[in-house]
């Protein structure tokens, strides 16, 4: 649908928390196998315990070369016992499976004419590392175009991992990420909070500095500190002081401490423990367990055989008293360098 003038804040829109109720999950289902390389049949056991765990409560939209590709995902997610009540799919071509980066941004307003519009931000495979992206790059508009949607068009780069918002006018990202040339390199950094509010319907931008080591998006904050509720986050911290990732992390932390929000308050901070580092072909992996997605019921969190999973299972678990929390072996997905949240991108309930 064609670009209006006015921006979705002048309209009223606004890109809910995560944590706010949604009508549907939407994946990009996965087939590249240069993402995985010699490894992608191993990744679906846990990507269908994904969708089973999710589509418990909500809708998951699933987009599919075509039919053949159809077939092939029903018949694994069968295989796997997961009911195709709650599954829906669209043919809609991708090069790959991040559905946070490529997908649909959902901003709303429940007294607007359309309650629900997308943003299509400009994707370039995190600064063009991951040629080619011409298919994702179009997904949104897709997807638009399929629900009746308006679409509108910021004309810059912007991945869906690389924000994080509290439902309540704040937004927080990563100058890593966000100001790394590859991405916008015209813009400084006051003219890309100034598009962040226009599009996403925000009043305050924080800023952390770092990401993880071995992560290929240049630091998404999807990895490293996540909202749980209006004024809490949680915050991976290395524990191991001879880690590469301790001062990154550190450094994050100290950052989180100075921060307010637009009430003046400062944030609750909750540490999250990362995983033990995990090595494949002598490359190190962006392991996270801030890489969750959250679901109406649940939480599900990616965990990796560590001995630090149970402890961050359970601090996340009394940061979602009214959700459950599942723990999902991730050790075959992250070698595609992301895991849960970078597959999944949420469809608010309007």
């Amino acid at each position: 649908m064609e670009n209006v003038t006015l921006t979705p804040r002048q309209l009223g829109y606004r890109f809910p928390a995560e944590f706010e109720p949604h009508e549907a999950m939407w994946l990009s289902w996965p087939h590249n196998p240069d993402t995985w390389p010699g490894k992608i049949e191993t990744i679906f056991t846990s990507y269908c315990a994904f969708i089973q765990e999710v589509s418990k409560s909500e809708e998951v939209r699933i987009n599919v070369k075509d039919a053949t590709m159809e077939q092939d995902a029903r018949r694994m997610l069968l295989e796997a016992g997961v009911s195709a009540e709650r599954i829906r799919y669209f043919h809609h071509p991708t090069n790959d499976a991040w559905c946070r980066d490529h997908g649909p941004a959902f901003v709303v307003n429940r007294d607007a004419p359309q309650p629900k519009a997308i943003i299509d931000w400009g994707y370039n495979a995190w600064g063009g590392k991951y040629p080619p992206y011409d298919l994702d790059d179009v997904i949104p508009t897709l997807i638009g175009d399929k629900l009746g949607l308006p679409v509108f068009y910021p004309g810059i780069v912007m991945e869906g991992g690389s924000v994080e918002f509290n439902g309540d006018g704040t937004l927080l990202t990563s100058t890593a990420c966000l100001l790394n040339p590859n991405r916008n390199p015209l813009l400084n950094q006051g003219q890309i909070e100034a598009i962040l509010s226009d599009y996403y319907g925000v009043e305050q931008i924080l800023w952390v500095d770092e990401g993880i080591i071995g992560d290929d998006t240049d630091g998404h904050i999807d990895d490293t500190v996540r909202f749980v509720n209006r004024d809490t986050v949680v915050t991976v911290i290395e524990t191991n002081v001879e880690d590469e990732n301790h001062s990154l992390l550190q450094h994050n932390l100290k950052q989180l401490k100075a921060m307010r929000l637009r009430d003046g308050q400062p944030l609750n901070i909750i540490e999250l423990p990362m995983p033990d580092p995990v090595y494949y072909q002598g490359q190190r992996l962006p392991v996270s367990y801030a890489n969750f997605y959250i679901a109406n019921h649940a939480i599900i969190v990616p965990v990796f055989h560590s001995s630090k999973d149970e402890i961050a299972l359970r601090i996340i678990q009394d940061c979602f008293p009214e959700r459950t929390v599942v723990g999902i072996d991730s050790r075959d997905i992250i070698w595609g360098l992301g895991s849960f949240h970078c597959l999944s991108q949420q469809e608010p309930l309007v």
